[in-house]
């Protein structure tokens, strides 16, 4: 074999000298004919795997990925082909070229700064639009105006003299810096520009902490003299929500005025230090914003999309090996969730704090996981913020057109180690002899700058000086700002509500009637299951308080009435339009046809006409799709926003979410949220993963204040709890423990009257005492273990427990201390205050409560625990040892000997 070079950039050829023969005339049309099928399988592959030899790389560290498809001689062409012309099936909009030009063509197209994967895609029409920007960007692009290089230089100065300050001022302090991939800068900056240009008006983006201080300083606003009074060690007055959580956190708020003349605000969401974690979260308050605006104005829902934009920006490592990435890319076309597309841009580090690529991932890229959803991706080399610009602007154009996510892998580095206390080379060395040889792009790009006449030497040191003036002004105002501080320490305690108060929720008799009409009245040609023929009439007769009220249908009224009173209603979770236990039928579908039609769906507020009722089934996930919810309530406000999940006990699949949003996001960010859960939770011998929602860690978090954590008995309870949540005062996220037997336990029915009047009582007496000075022993519980003292306690072998009253606590916190007090003062011959619970003693309530109650007895008095022994698992698998456990528990409830 001889190897030739070519003088063609990236272009591989082995030419064998075997094969030079001379050809006959037939042989030489078969010869041209598979020439010119082999120049378009070349054109193809290119456009397939061109990226893989793309010049991403700014430190060339990467191993070029040759592939024999990429390489002339896989096809049968020479070197003496390279001045033949070939067909070339509209490439770069030419009909015929030399194969010299078509791969000169295809080098810059596809394998310059910037590597492109698209082929993947089904769509025919996104794959040609795709190849026309590529066309237009790279292989014959219109120069890039000479305003905009000054801007994405300016920027690039702005991002590297804003690291470089900080380096200097506050030295050894984190800042998680974005040195390496200071190309973000410049990007974001001109996304945010071309997105007005498009119609844009809102833009919410999310992302971890490497680079978040730069992005505070240089994209959303001005925001220098608050991040500088952190490091001062002080908390600016005009953000007093920064003591909560540390200074790469934190959120804001922003607005600019684009080159056009538009404003847009910018919203940059708090973020925890779980890695991606926001990314739902910020999905949500995108779709409620464009919800808002699609039922305030009266505008269709593909109009509202193109109006507010969410934009992501990931890590490399995290991008591949976090789950909830997955979860939340699944979301992007689903009907409840959709957002009309979002721009992910990937802050490639080619490191994971000290985990190699090699090691962190099994695929060539970060990003090979979004191709899951047919969606287009740019691997851009951080060192040309021209190229990123380009990609930038078909991005925005995607995005605009086909209502989809993209995704801008900005390959860099990391010039300092995951912090600025890391050593980086004890892991690697190498990387790091490459890193401290770069010059840095913002000096890279000057050069060429200066070279282009664009600037000039000089005029360049005017503007690094012009930012470091800048950033001296911010630091010498929050210099000041910390002057100011005082000194004295405060007590950050806050004082713990009493729970005993009980808010007026009632509807009336004809509201409730109306609903269960609107529920039972079928429309006309649809064709309803046979099987809900009778519960949709048993509807209609609880409405008309013929029969007592179920659980489903005192849901339905809440959901109704709030609607009809101007509030929005949002239920989701896996089963939610049906309900898991076959009990809400939310959603009803046709049998003929498999239309599905919601009735609560098509109630409207006379006064608030945006206010309405949706249900949606969700994709198998509980972390995203509960950050979802929970990002939508930050931004629907007023509205009740309710996850329910399958079973409680999975639950578990969302506690980043609950931990670091859920219960402390007002602690730490001051972000409010009515967010309600509903978890189904009862022993019935189902076995450790469908018995518990796990109410002892919810309880845990409880503090300050933050959460409702409550567990309904009755119907007529969840109904006006429902109700509640919506009146002001009650902005904090509503824990609800739900039942799986009592949907349809005839015990647990309501009367109508319940509905109409009263409200949400945080505690149950006992209704069965017929004299209270005959109690000696009070059985506190809660939820669905009361029905079981309760059918036991009338039984003849119990005739001793009459003297027995069995309260129920229906709210576990805000604790209702006043009314917990008052009701064991009914009991004055009482020696004997017994809390009694399904769960094992190192679960359930009991933990929670047990403080609680000796605050109120007597200082020689306890409370006596009844219930499961401490366990590993929250329950058996065998049905015959729960009945058996139970029937204990409650006699011990009871003093009935076994």
């Amino acid at each position: 074999d001889v190897f030739v070079y070519l003088g063609i950039a990236h272009v591989p050829f082995r030419w064998n000298i075997d094969q030079n023969r001379a050809l006959v005339p037939g042989d030489q049309a078969r010869d041209q004919a598979a020439k010119e099928a082999g120049v378009i399988e070349l054109i193809n592959s290119y456009r397939v795997r061109g990226h893989l030899i793309a010049d991403i790389d700014p430190l060339h560290a990467m191993p070029v990925l040759y592939h024999p498809e990429l390489d002339i001689e896989t096809y049968g062409l020479t070197i003496w082909d390279l001045d033949r012309e070939f067909i070339t099936g509209g490439l770069a909009g030419t009909r015929i070229a030399p194969l010299r030009r078509i791969l000169d063509i295809l080098q810059r197209a596809y394998c310059g700064k910037v590597g492109i994967e698209y082929r993947h895609i089904q769509s025919k029409e996104e794959k040609v639009w795709l190849r026309e920007q590529i066309r237009r960007q790279f292989v014959q692009p219109e120069p890039i105006p000479v305003e905009i290089k000054k801007q994405l230089l300016w920027k690039l100065i702005s991002a590297e003299q804003f690291e470089r300050f900080l380096h200097t001022k506050y030295l050894g302090q984190k800042r998680f810096s974005l040195e390496g991939c200071e190309t973000i800068i410049p990007l974001l900056d001109q996304l945010i520009e071309g997105a007005a240009v498009r119609g844009v008006e809102d833009i919410t983006m999310g992302m971890a902490h490497r680079g978040r201080l730069n992005v505070l300083a240089n994209v959303i606003g001005h925001f220098c003299e608050r991040i500088f009074a952190s490091f001062e060690g002080s908390v600016h007055p005009s953000f007093p929500a920064d003591e909560g959580d540390v200074k790469y956190h934190q959120g804001a708020v922003g607005e600019r005025e684009a080159g056009n003349g538009k404003k847009i605000k910018l919203t940059l969401s708090p973020n925890p230090s779980h890695l991606e974690a926001v990314d739902p979260v910020v999905e949500g308050m995108v779709r409620a914003k464009q919800d808002d605006l699609k039922d305030r104005v009266g505008m269709p829902r593909e109009e509202v999309i193109d109006r507010a934009l969410p934009m992501l920006l990931h890590g490399d490592a995290a991008f591949a090996g976090q789950g909830i990435v997955m979860e939340t890319l699944n979301l992007a076309k689903l009907k409840g969730y959709r957002t009309g597309g979002t721009i992910h841009i990937i802050i490639n580090n080619q490191i994971g704090f000290t985990t190699s690529p090699e090691a962190g991932r099994s695929t060539i890229y970060s990003t090979d996981v979004a191709r899951m959803t047919q969606l287009p991706i740019f691997h851009i080399n951080g060192d040309d913020p021209e190229a990123a610009y380009r990609v930038g602007q078909i991005a925005l154009d995607y995005r605009q057109e086909f209502n989809k996510d993209v995704v801008l892998d900005v390959v860099g580095f990391r010039k300092l180690g995951h912090n600025e206390t890391d050593e980086p080379s004890y892991t690697q060395p190498l990387m790091y002899a490459r890193v401290k040889a770069h010059p840095g792009v913002r000096a890279i790009y000057s050069r060429q700058l200066i070279k282009e006449g664009v600037i000039t030497e000089p005029g360049l040191e005017e503007l690094i000086a012009e930012r470091v003036r800048r950033y001296e002004d911010a630091l010498a105002c929050a210099r000041q700002v910390a002057s100011k501080k005082d000194p004295t320490l405060t007590d950050p305690s806050v004082e713990e509500l009493d729970g005993s108060d009980v808010v007026e929720t009632p509807v009336s008799a004809e509201t409730i009637k109306a609903i269960a009409q609107q529920i039972a009245i079928v429309p006309e040609g649809f064709n309803i299951n046979p099987k809900m023929v009778g519960q949709l009439a048993r509807r209609a007769k609880m409405g008309s308080g013929e029969l007592p009220i179920d659980w489903a249908f005192a849901e339905a009224i809440a959901f109704g009435s709030l609607v009809i009173e101007g509030s929005r209603v949002r239920l989701s979770g896996q089963d939610s339009g049906r309900g898991t236990f076959s009990q809400r039928h939310a959603v009803l579908y046709d049998t003929q046809t498999g239309r599905s039609w919601a009735p609560l769906s098509e109630l409207r507020s006379p006064s608030t006409p945006e206010a309405r009722f949706q249900v949606f089934d969700s994709s198998l996930s509980e972390e995203a799709v509960l950050g979802f919810e929970y990002g939508y309530t930050v931004v629907a406000r007023e509205a009740l926003v309710l996850w329910e999940a399958q079973f409680g006990d999975f639950v578990n699949g969302a506690q980043t979410i609950i931990d670091q949003y859920i219960a402390a996001s007002e602690d730490k960010w001051r972000q409010t949220s009515r967010l309600t859960l509903l978890l189904p939770h009862g022993y019935e011998g189902q076995g450790p993963e469908h018995s518990s929602a796990r109410l002892e860690r919810f309880l845990q978090l409880c503090a300050e204040n933050n959460l409702q954590v409550c567990y309904p008995t009755t119907p007529a309870q969840y109904f006006h709890l429902l109700r509640r949540q919506v009146r002001p005062g009650m902005e904090r996220p509503l824990v609800v423990i739900t039942p799986k037997s009592l949907l349809r336990l005839p015990a647990a029915a309501s009367a109508l009257g319940n509905f109409t009047s009263g409200g949400f009582q945080p505690l149950l007496d006992d209704p069965e005492v017929k004299s209270s000075e005959a109690v000696n022993r009070v059985v506190l519980c809660s939820g669905k273990v009361y029905y079981d003292l309760a059918e036991a306690r009338k039984k003849p072998a119990n005739s001793g427990s009459e003297h027995v009253a069995i309260v129920r606590m229906e709210q576990f916190y805000p604790f209702p201390r006043k009314r917990l007090r008052e009701v064991l003062a009914k009991y004055p011959a009482s020696r004997q205050l017994v809390w009694a619970q399904e769960e094992p003693k190192n679960m359930g309530g009991w933990a929670f409560v047990e403080q609680r109650l000796e605050n109120l007895l007597p200082a020689c008095e306890r409370p006596i625990y009844v219930g499961r022994a401490p366990s590993a698992s929250p329950a058996t698998g065998s049905y015959a040892i729960h009945q058996a456990e139970q029937a204990r528990l409650v006699a011990a409830a009871l003093a009935v000997a076994t």
